[in-house]
């Protein structure tokens, strides 16, 4: 592995983005967030790429992607389309498990991933998702589960989601946790992974944790 790895994953609402971009400013390392390849397949079946191609595994030409990796200018990219905050909507996170839920879309997502990694101009990379400790990169240097309480994890994700309603958020975030977890665990920490509870931690304090852990698992590996 020519850069160093760090995997994060976690549910909805564990607080895993903003940590993990902060990890990524505080080591300089990349910062890619996966889960916006996959809403941005999901917001290009809602904008021409029909779902019926994507079913076919017949989308990869189509699907022009691009995403920063700089964790202080942050976009995701569709073709010429600025997608950054379009991806973000009720209606994305509605269809986007549909789209997840295909083998095939998952295969290239996972291609798609490590390909980024090793174009980024860093040394390393913070890397989060749902099954980037277990499917994506099983031998990174330190692998992390971030997670929370349900009730905390809701809380934050309605703060996240202030346009929708407190009821919406709680069955969109329920719903998505509970279709997602049919297809990989991000529920519970693998063999190797970290596991680390944010429910009773504010974000800088999250973030102090997960950088001790981060540095333990470099220096271990190093060994």
């Amino acid at each position: 592995m020519s850069k160093v790895i760090v995997a994060i994953d976690g549910p909805a609402g564990s607080g895993k983005s903003s940590v993990s971009k902060q990890v990524a400013r505080e080591f300089g390392f990349a910062y890619l967030d996966t889960g916006a390849a996959y809403r941005a397949l999901a917001w290009a079946t809602l904008n021409g790429l029909s779902f019926e191609r994507l079913a076919a595994n017949d989308f990869e030409t189509d699907f022009e992607y691009s995403i920063s990796t700089d964790p202080d200018n942050f976009w995701v990219r569709v073709g010429e389309h600025d997608v950054t905050e379009a991806i973000r909507t009720s209606l994305i996170s509605e269809t986007v498990s549909s789209v997840a839920a295909l083998s095939h879309v998952r295969d290239f997502m996972k291609r798609l991933t490590k390909k980024i990694v090793d174009e980024c101009p860093y040394d390393g990379a913070i890397v989060e998702g749902r099954d980037i400790t277990t499917v994506v990169f099983p031998d990174a240097q330190s692998r992390l589960l971030l997670t929370a309480s349900e009730e905390v994890r809701l809380q934050r994700r309605s703060k996240e989601l202030s346009a929708d309603s407190a009821s919406a958020v709680v069955n969109q975030v329920s719903k998505r946790d509970e279709t997602d977890s049919k297809i990989v665990d991000f529920m519970n920490a693998a063999v190797g992974v970290t596991l680390i509870d944010s429910s009773n931690l504010d974000f800088d304090q999250t973030v102090s944790v997960m950088i001790a852990q981060i540095k333990a698992d470099l220096k271990a590996s190093a060994q």
